[in-house]
């Protein structure tokens, strides 16, 4: 049997808000923020001993809308530059969080597992469905990371591939994807 090593040296932790105290005790050394503008910087952390914190700041959509801020590919080059980045720190433990912990914050976790692992696409999806088992990556976050990386569409493909693995699982919380501009990230009932 081959053993393949971690996709990232250290423990990854993915929440929305409301789960952030939860995680207070749980050794977290570093916090990706990502919040729609103008929302209010979270009070939980007060509760978190010393850690080193970023944030964000786009909307969840996936295609332009009127007075809302879509994440750019900046915000994506500012995603692997941090990755870049914690190649040289001593981190101890990850938290990435959003509002809800399941699309832009779930999308930020997979650009930096596949980072410095190129071909292993499936596995990074694979990762993600075990710690955060309903999730809905950021496809404009995905797409232009694959770009980024020249992944040549393996990154789209294996996204895909977890958006059926997750409507399959969680067939009623499809209404609401179908319902939203997402719509056309949601595979056909079967």
């Amino acid at each position: 049997m081959t053993i393949r090593p971690p996709l990232l040296p250290f423990p990854l932790t993915i929440c929305g808000i409301d789960e952030l105290p939860a995680h207070a005790g749980a050794g977290i050394s570093h916090v990706l923020t990502i919040l729609d503008p103008g929302w209010p910087d979270p009070e939980h952390f007060a509760l978190y001993p010393p850690h080193r914190r970023t944030i964000w700041r786009f909307h969840d959509i996936v295609n332009p809308q009127e007075g809302q801020t879509h994440a750019t590919a900046r915000d994506v080059e500012a995603i692997l530059d941090y990755g870049a980045g914690l190649k040289d720190e001593a981190v101890e433990h990850l938290l990435i969080h959003c509002h809800m912990g399941i699309s832009r914050s779930t999308a930020t976790a997979i650009i930096l597992m596949v980072q410095h692992n190129p071909g292993r696409e499936a596995d990074a999806f694979t990762h993600l469905a075990a710690i955060r088992p309903f999730s809905w990556p950021n496809s404009r976050m995905v797409g232009m990371a694959d770009e980024m990386l020249d992944r040549r569409g393996a990154l789209i493909e294996a996204m895909r591939g977890h958006h059926h693995g997750v409507a399959r699982i969680h067939p009623d919380k499809m209404h609401y994807l179908r319902s939203s501009e997402r719509a056309a990230e949601v595979p056909p009932e079967e």
